[in-house]
């Protein structure tokens, strides 16, 4: 039974997100396949950029610990790295791990590119719209 709900969830989602890119009732929106998908693979590149970068600050300590209950260091895998790096571009912050030492600071700017840049992304595309 849950195999059955998750495939229908999934596909569910799917065909809203074809309904929404094939609808043609807003035809004169500002909406923009060509932005939106540039938008996705640059942040999905910045996302694993970043996780590189958290996997090699890791191999030389201890640079994600869980949060609760004790504190322990997260295991250096690129999977976990992976993860924390698209929590915090996403701005999701479910709490699970916490960044320590330099880590911080890179976690910091990430965060940042991943309010930023779709915010500087659409209004580019306003601009563009609007003949500026």
């Amino acid at each position: 039974m849950a195999n059955i709900l998750v495939l229908g969830a999934i596909l569910f989602i799917f065909f809203n997100l074809i309904y929404f890119f094939k609808n043609k009732e807003f035809q004169y929106s500002y909406f923009s396949k060509k932005m939106f998908y540039k938008l996705f693979f640059v942040l999905a590149g910045i996302t694993v950029a970043f996780a590189v970068l958290y996997y090699g600050l890791g191999a030389n300590g201890t640079v994600l610990k869980y949060s609760l209950p004790d504190g322990q260091a997260v295991p250096h895998q690129f999977t976990n790295y992976l993860y924390f790096s698209g929590v915090t571009i996403l701005s999701v912050g479910y709490g699970d791990y916490l960044p320590v030492g330099h880590l911080r600071f890179f976690a910091l700017i990430e965060a940042a590119i991943g309010l930023l840049l779709p915010s500087a992304y659409f209004m580019k595309m306003l601009n563009s719209k609007n003949g500026g």
